[in-house]
């Protein structure tokens, strides 16, 4: 947290300020990297506003006590909250609030141990590792196993409790996972909730968004996808959300990377000379509709 300055000369442009930190850059990369999510986005830019209005309150002697910064991250996998806390961090380093840009992104096994004296050590290590930025644990509902009496995920937690409410001027913590399970693992935390500020609930994408985000994601791999394979995603997304362990852009991710698969084994078997960037870069209808998502849609139709 940036130390206050003292009673400052004058008003302040809050505009320039903000062009000053920087953090613009942070949210337009935000909204080049993710579809949709207008709640999301919208609760970071207020976010944004709020911290940079408290330095600028800092620098006029104003503040008493530096913003509780701790997160919470709710949703359904492949919703984009590792990717916002990357953004965040970036944020949080602009204004000043952390010293470093770095997320460390961590999971239960990365801090429980097996045994007896091994999760302490692994937890501290996490901590020193993140330390001056922003610790990512998702599925964070994973650390409490009340049904298991010799789990060690108690441990865990009351070492990041104390880190979170000592040190929380040097290390911002970022709880994420499903919204239910969350919830239960608040209930069961109660010091967690008293830690954490801001809490940004990441919903699902609607079709359109996701077939938009494919095609984004192709356009990155200087891929494309043609009029029929365009028309051929718009038929699998729906297809795929009733299949089980649907993760959002996630899903999508993994079936063009198995389309870019079937394209280039396409190409190999079927190319009798040689061939063009048009080809190389393009995506057919048949390297989708050969998913075994259409085969299931078929056999229950």
């Amino acid at each position: 947290m940036p130390e206050p300055a003292g009673p400052g000369p004058g008003p302040v442009d809050l505009k320039q300020e903000f062009a000053d930190s920087g953090i613009a850059d942070e949210l337009v990369q935000l909204d080049a990297e993710l579809i949709g999510l207008a709640p999301v986005k919208r609760r970071i830019r207020e976010i944004a506003a709020l911290l940079l209005v408290d330095r600028v309150r800092a620098r006029l002697g104003l503040v008493t006590e530096p913003p509780t910064l701790h997160m919470s991250f709710t949703g359904n996998p492949g919703t984009g909250k590792t990717t916002v806390a990357m953004r965040m961090a970036g944020i949080l380093h602009k204004l000043g609030y952390v010293r470093r840009p770095q997320l460390v992104s961590v999971t239960r096994d990365d801090l429980v141990g097996q045994y007896i004296g091994h999760t302490a050590p692994k937890t501290k290590d996490v901590l020193k590792k993140a330390m001056g930025g922003v610790l990512f644990i998702d599925e964070a509902y994973y650390l409490y196993r009340p049904e298991n009496e010799r789990d060690y995920g108690q441990e865990a937690i009351e070492i990041l409790l104390q880190v979170m409410e000592n040190q929380r001027d040097d290390l911002v913590v970022i709880l994420a996972g499903y919204a239910e399970r969350m919830e239960t693992f608040f209930a069961s935390n109660p010091g967690f909730r008293s830690r954490v500020a801001h809490h940004i609930d990441f919903p699902d994408y609607g079709d359109a968004e996701l077939v938009e985000i494919g095609e984004l994601m192709l356009a990155r791999l200087n891929y494309r996808l043609s009029d029929a394979a365009r028309q051929a995603l718009i038929d699998y997304v729906p297809a795929r959300k009733q299949q089980p362990l649907f993760a959002n852009a996630r899903s999508i991710r993994n079936a063009l990377d198995r389309a870019r698969l079937r394209q280039a084994i396409r190409l190999f078997e079927q190319a009798g000379g040689p061939v063009t960037a048009d080809q190389l870069s393009t995506i057919e209808p048949e390297d989708i509709r050969a998913s075994r998502v259409f085969v299931a849609v078929e056999q229950a139709a």
